[in-house]
């Protein structure tokens, strides 16, 4: 062979083995999702498989227990060399939050640098997904912090939490968090539960148009666009209503009670509005845990409502199958849960580590199962444009978070969400006022008015009750006393507050709840309550500054509602400002001296007392016999009737009700009824007023709510102004569960109910379905 022959021989080889590797086709962004996910997963080892399936919560005493620790593990868990027992962790879940306390920048770098880990320290590449709470903002530091669950709820307002939460998702997504989750559309049915301060309302119809409004604000139609993220509603299917009022406590629900109460924002959230996240909840549902439950995670959740995201576990979630007993142990529980349908740990547990490896090889969990998760992983990654585009800018993170009108939104929801409970025509106060006394433990207190799920680090100035009093009226004198504490007996600080009534012409009594920043809880997860009166000598505190004879104010910062009889009947006025974030004070003062009219409507309904529960409006006709007729309306000891009903707020203007429409008069059961009704600004003043249709079936085949909400509209009118507001009711509205459990619209008679609350019914009339 010549020579020249075999050194062009030798160049080509050479030249063949310096080509660089065909590239992957997982990573074609001109592939198909589905396509890249399956070449993607067919790569993979077993325990790279699990890796994926484990995103952590950065505050487990496995990555460590200070910041140090915890910074350095994350980085080894992203790379897969913290533990031998799994490949690359596919994510954190509340990294931020948990050691990255300097705010955006330094938020934005770090999620960058373990992204860089993932993609080039790891033999696949795959892009991390990160998760952080969204409850009422994003939970780290830096991030605006919105009113939270009940505050919310109070407004009424869906364009408003579409605002709210679409802001959320672009501070989120400006530092590197994919996905928002705690976004609790489950009823709050028993207040008694402290993470019921998390949710938005007692009733189903109101939480489903919320759920959507969530979604829509948080996820929208393209979770791959930068300000966008998936929104993880919790905890499906519920945990609102559990034995005894205690965290994590069973849910002793019907098959009936499940699907006409708690799933209807399940399915607003999912099947309308599309939502890519859910957790699955801590309790057994009617004996079955819901982490072992392939009924509620497979059959109902992604075949009856078409869910296509991913299930994580609860904090702990898998353990719940050991402590309920239905688990012998981590292994089989994670074989369970597995196999029930939940895609992602979130707790280092080793059910879902090293043990599920085990698991699979010993033939005790399907690889199939393994296959199915790991897919749901990979498709969202790949939707979220993470194999593009996994890096942020951390200058546009500074400029995305926090921002000026994020603050104003916060204040604009604060506003809102206050309810005028009481007004005996002590509010709105003269702004010419030059001596006001603020009293209480909650007036200057941080905070308890921020609620639970905040960021451990608050860069941020937070406007408490007191501050914002001072910034209404800088030229008053604003004399301050603390007076007791939310809980404890002491009440040396009696004295001093007297004195600071006394003295003043008008005394705003700052009281409610500790929050879970506070050295000693009392609402929040995990802080349940058997009482819902105030604790401590709140009331005591109150009634000695009412007994000093200056008018008296009462405002509430709370996460859940309040037994106040003695408040209710004797205090001039009352205002619940519930949960009301950063600005919640600026947000108080506008309400107290008339800058804002308060429009807020309570989403649930407020107890006489903690023995009356369950207090919700939506009760049936055998409660409805007892304190609507006959036997006298109440217990033996006080009246059966709320302190404040479901609906219920006042405004500083009056509205009045009229022109009330149904068209047609007959339908039949796939038809559609239009209601229209005139109302008008009675007073002197412009302000909002929340329309309130309710649908009552007189007759049906099994007991229905007496009355059901059913369409509401939050309308502006100006003094003398009359708008016509129009609803629509049609076979949803109209459906219920028959004996059968089936969907169905029964013919007979339907009466609408308008009006300003549940109890305030200014106009009715009806229809008939033939």
């Amino acid at each position: 062979m010549p020579a020249g022959f075999s050194l062009l021989i030798l160049v080509a080889l050479l030249w063949a083995g310096w080509q660089p590797a065909e590239r992957p086709l997982y990573r074609d962004p001109a592939q198909p999702v589905d396509r890249r996910v399956e070449d993607l997963l067919a790569r993979m080892t077993l325990e790279e498989k699990i890796g994926q399936l484990n995103m952590p919560c950065v505050y487990v005493n496995s990555l460590g227990r200070d910041v140090a620790a915890k910074t350095e593990a994350c980085r080894r868990f992203a790379e897969g060399t913290f533990t031998k027992e799994i490949g690359p962790g596919g994510g954190f879940f509340t990294l931020a939050n948990t050691i990255l306390h300097e705010g955006s920048r330094q938020q934005a770098l770090y999620f960058n640098e373990l992204q860089k880990i993932a993609i080039e320290k790891t033999r696949l590449g795959i892009p991390l997904l990160q998760t952080e709470e969204g409850t009422h903002g994003v939970m780290c530091s830096g991030k605006t912090i919105f009113p939270e669950g009940l505050a919310l709820g109070s407004t009424w307002n869906l364009e408003l939490l579409r605002e709210i939460y679409s802001t959320a998702a672009r501070e989120a997504r400006a530092v590197g968090i994919h996905q928002l989750f705690t976004l609790v559309i489950e009823p709050n049915r028993d207040p008694r539960l402290g993470r019921n301060q998390e949710g938005y309302s007692e009733d189903p119809y109101l939480c489903a148009r919320i759920a959507e409004a969530i979604v829509q604000g948080a996820q929208g139609s393209n979770i791959a666009s930068p300000d966008r993220v998936v929104a993880g509603l919790c905890h499906y299917p519920g945990q609102s209503q559990p034995v005894s009022g205690l965290e994590r406590g069973a849910m002793e629900i019907s098959e009936r009670k499940l699907r006409e109460t708690f799933l209807p924002p399940w399915e607003a959230g999912i099947k309308r509005a599309g939502a890519l996240g859910v957790m699955a909840t801590y309790p057994s549902i009617d004996g079955v845990p819901a982490h072992a439950s392939a009924k509620l995670l497979t059959r109902i959740l992604r075949e009856e409502l078409g869910f296509q995201g991913l299930v994580l576990g609860e904090g702990g979630g898998i353990g719940t199958l050991v402590y309920e007993r239905v688990a012998a142990n981590q292994k089989e529980a994670g074989q369970m849960a597995l196999r029930a349908g939940v895609d992602v740990g979130i707790s280092y547990e080793p059910g879902y580590m090293g043990q599920l490896v085990e698991s699979v090889k010993e033939g005790k969990a399907s690889m199939a199962d393994v296959d199915r998760s790991v897919l749901r992983v990979l498709r969202l990654k790949f939707r979220l444009g993470l194999f593009e585009n996994p890096y942020v800018d951390p200058e546009r993170a500074v400029q995305s978070t926090h921002t000026p009108l994020a603050q104003d939104l916060a204040l604009r929801a604060a506003r809102e969400g206050i309810v005028l409970l009481k007004n005996d025509g002590v509010l709105p106060l003269r702004k010419d006022l030059r001596r006001i006394a603020v009293i209480g433990p909650n007036a200057d207190d941080k905070a308890n008015q921020l609620g639970d799920y905040v960021p451990r680090t608050i860069l941020q100035e937070v406007v408490t009750v007191l501050a914002g009093i001072r910034r209404k009226l800088p030229g008053a004198t604003v004399t301050y006393a603390r007076g007791c504490d939310v809980l404890g007996e002491d009440r040396s600080g009696f004295a001093e507050a007297q004195q600071a009534a006394k003295s003043a012409e008008v005394a705003i009594v700052v009281v409610g709840e500790n929050g879970q920043l506070s050295k000693m809880p009392t609402n929040g997860e995990g802080y349940d309550v058997a009482s819902l009166d105030l604790t401590g000598v709140q009331e005591e505190l109150v009634r000695a500054v009412y007994e000093t004879g200056t008018p008296t104010v009462v405002v509430l910062i709370n996460g859940r509602p309040l037994s106040t009889r003695w408040i209710a009947e004797h205090v001039p006025a009352l205002v619940e400002a519930w949960l009301p974030g950063e600005r919640g004070g600026d947000a108080v003062a506008d309400v107290l001296f008339g800058d804002y009219n308060p429009s807020g409507r309570l989403p649930i309904t407020i107890p006489r007392h903690v023995g009356q529960l369950p207090v919700y409006y939506d009760y049936g006709p055998s409660k409805a016999y007892w304190i609507e007729r006959g036997w006298g309306r109440r217990y033996a000891d006080m009246s059966a009737a709320p302190l404040y009903p479901f609906g219920y707020g006042l405004s500083y203007t009056r509205f009045e009700y009229s022109g009330l429409r149904i068209e047609p008069k007959t339908i039949g059961p796939n038809g559609q009824v239009q209601v229209t009704v005139n109302v008008r600004n009675a007073g002197a003043r412009e302000g909002q007023e929340v329309v309130q249709l309710y649908l009552s079936d007189l007759v049906s085949s099994v007991t229905r709510p007496v009355k059901q909400l059913r369409g509401f509209e939050k309308i502006t009118l100006k003094p003398g102004e009359t708008r016509s507001v129009r609803f629509r009711l049609g076979p949803e509205d109209l459906a219920l569960l028959d004996q059968d459990l089936r969907w169905v619209v029964e013919p007979g008679t339907f009466r609408v109910l308008v009006g300003s609350s549940s109890a305030d019914i200014h106009l009715s009339g009806d229809f008939e379905v033939r």
